[in-house]
């Protein structure tokens, strides 16, 4: 049976979410309690989105598959059904850092990966001293300069749509740097704080951090909202777009179809993009 997964986790002990021998990392930390927990040698997970060391997630989304009696033996003596048993059972052997929310079964189409419809990320920012909070340093970038967030979100409107976001992404062999940009904006949340809407049906590598770089650089006033959408016209790596640190990102939910759309879906982001 195939489950899915619903977790969060604070990002600055992992390095990153994918496994590494030798380092801590989120899959790594997950794989291993749920072998202890269902009992078994391993238990291969895949995720909605990889994220680099540093950022945070509060709406991870995994899969996994199971034997259905493995994960009824998992439960023991527990009255709740299965899979709650398993979350349980899974917070009590992960650290603290690592929260799994929810479990529950799933169409066999269920890919986390390549079923996701989209991806929302958030990047927040403390542009004053006093919005500078030591309890929530390790989510919040500092910044020494307060931000124009209306030039900032003139220039994010024109990153909006299908592009080639090769500006913006660190490239990989064989893989494509075509995006869909579904939103870009920024607010100020209740406690005054600079926050960055980020969706997409995909990233890549680096991707949401260089667009905030990019961004930021407008709401100093160190350049022109135009200037972004030359950076993305251009297509190359601009020295002018600093990519952010990670603490200040983080996964904040994953969409995913209706369960009959699941296996289009899967097929079709697994199709190399090319702009129309």
């Amino acid at each position: 049976m195939r489950l899915r997964l619903d977790l969060a986790y604070d990002g600055t002990a992992f390095h990153g979410w994918a496994a590494q021998p030798g380092l801590r990392t989120v899959q790594g930390a997950l794989e291993q309690a749920l072998a202890t927990v269902l009992r078994v040698p391993e238990v291969p997970v895949t995720c909605a989105g990889r994220t680099d060391t540093g950022v945070h997630a509060r709406g991870q989304v995994v899969h996994l598959d199971v034997e259905p009696d493995v994960l009824v033996a998992s439960a023991g003596r527990s009255q709740d059904p299965p899979a709650a048993a398993l979350v349980r059972r899974l917070n009590g052997v992960l650290d603290d850092d690592v929260r799994v929310h929810r479990a529950r079964e799933v169409p066999e189409a269920f890919d986390a990966r390549f079923g996701a419809v989209w991806r929302r990320y958030a990047y927040r920012v403390a542009d004053t001293p006093a919005l500078v909070d030591p309890l929530t340093r390790t989510a919040v970038l500092a910044w020494p300069r307060a931000l124009d967030l209306d030039a900032m979100n003139d220039a994010a409107a024109r990153l909006l749509g299908e592009h080639d976001f090769a500006a913006f992404c660190k490239k990989r062999e064989g893989a494509t740097t075509i995006r869909t940009l579904l939103d870009l904006r920024w607010e100020r949340d209740p406690a005054g704080l600079a926050v960055a809407t980020v969706r997409a049906d995909a990233f890549c590598h680096s991707m949401v951090r260089a667009l905030v770089g990019c961004l930021v650089a407008v709401g100093e006033g160190r350049r022109t909202a135009e200037w972004a959408g030359d950076v993305l016209a251009a297509a190359v790596r601009d020295p002018g777009v600093t990519v952010m640190p990670a603490h200040g990102l983080t996964l904040e939910e994953v969409a995913y179809p209706a369960d009959g759309a699941l296996a289009a879906q899967a097929t079709a982001a697994r199709s190399v993009r090319t702009l129309s």
